[in-house]
């Protein structure tokens, strides 16, 4: 584990600080960075090696993406969203399936992206509207073998790489309605190569922060997909995506303490050189006291999401905390971000150093995979079944 987190750290130093500015300045996003780091391989590692995976445990994975965001939040967040995407095809794949994909997926030079949100379907994400109709192959017509396919229309919001992944797994209605009770009935998962035909991607949205990752909505028009794309049985298509949100939100409860870490190691460092009334102001217990609890909030985060991902790893129930610790990660990264420029003063609050970014960057992490009050939301009704 200590050769590959010193591989992240060096790969961080040498490939992403240096651009990290002058990129989210511009808005300019980070694919040549993906690569490098999949040729690495770091794009596949809590998957298994038979599939090219690195076959490394949730803990230390976490601890990478953790590494990743502390240099460059966009980066470590789109390490997170890749893994989240190949999730549903490792889990609930036919082992034909992952021969035939997931080698690909997982060795470094493709990028994934999850749709799953539309703009009507944000936290009650059951109530999707996107279709994937069934289309019969010619030979079926015939009463041959003939396939099928899947033919896909409706429009997804707030995907990560939107427009820049070269695969997406889609969560559409293969059954039912967006409206009612049973509306998580029918909704049925597809692994879509980016270049299928009517598949396209909205203009970015201009975002007050992480602009180096475009988010913008992908639009399906008759979009057709083999049938044996489908990943699980029709209609799993829900489970599967809960599934996978709770690995995913430990991959954003680690991407918040990275930048919060960031941001605590950005304000001790201010603190220690810059000098008022003849002493460094971190000798100031006004100052000394508000890293302090910055500093306890981080720790605290940290081991909050490793606790959850130890119980992933040996295969107990992870969900609840999967939620606690995204809930708290994020939160913290929130605070945190905000004392980090309150104790720059003015220049915490200009482009000159990075606090005022990492302030806007944080914001964002309590909202996607799952806003904090779903989290409470899942918390709670955790406590209410006996916890």
């Amino acid at each position: 584990m200590r050769e590959l987190l010193d591989l992240t750290r060096e790969l961080a130093d040498k490939e992403l600080r240096p651009e990290v500015d002058s990129a989210e300045r511009e808005g300019r996003f980070p694919r040549e960075a993906f690569r490098v780091l999949g040729r690495s391989g770091l794009l596949g590692l809590p998957y298994p090696e038979r599939w090219g995976g690195g076959g490394q445990p949730y803990e230390v994975y976490l601890q990478v993406v953790e590494e990743l965001a502390r240099a460059w939040l966009t980066v470590g967040l789109g390490v997170s969203v890749h893994t989240l995407t190949c999730l549903p095809l490792a889990a609930f794949g036919t082992d034909a399936q992952r021969e035939a994909w997931l080698p690909e997926m997982l060795g470094g030079e493709l990028l994934g992206a999850y749709c799953l949100s539309e703009p009507q379907s944000g936290s009650d994400a059951a109530a999707l509207a996107t279709a994937a109709v069934p289309v019969p192959g010619d030979g079926e017509v015939r009463g041959e073998a003939g396939g099928g396919s899947y033919r896909i229309d409706g429009v997804k919001a707030w995907i990560s790489h939107a427009g820049q992944a070269d695969f997406y797994t889609v969560f559409a209605r293969t059954s039912g309605s967006p409206q009612g009770r049973d509306r998580a009935r029918g909704i049925s998962c597809l692994h879509v190569p980016a270049a299928t035909s009517g598949v396209s991607a909205a203009p970015p949205e201009h975002k007050m922060g992480m602009r180096g990752s475009v988010t913008a909505q992908m639009i399906f028009e008759g979009a057709l997909v083999p049938a044996d794309h489908l990943v699980g049985e029709e209609g799993q298509g829900f489970s599967i995506a809960l599934t996978a949100l709770d690995a995913g939100r430990l991959g954003i409860a680690a991407c918040s303490t990275g930048l919060a870490q960031a941001a605590l190691d950005l304000a001790v460092g201010y603190a220690r050189e810059r000098t008022q009334f003849g002493k460094p102001i971190i000798d100031n217990q006004g100052v000394s006291f508000m890293l302090a609890d910055m500093a306890c909030a981080v720790e605290a985060s940290r081991a909050l999401y490793l606790a959850a991902a130890r119980r992933k790893d040996s295969g107990q129930e992870f969900g609840p905390q999967a939620a606690m610790a995204k809930l708290m990660a994020s939160d913290t990264a929130m605070r945190v971000t905000t004392d980090a420029v309150q104790v720059l003063g003015g220049y915490g609050y200009v482009e000159d150093f990075p606090a005022e970014r990492y302030l806007r960057e944080a914001k964002v992490l309590q909202i996607v995979e799952g806003t904090n009050q779903i989290q409470r939301l899942v918390i709670g009704r955790w406590l209410a079944r006996g916890g």
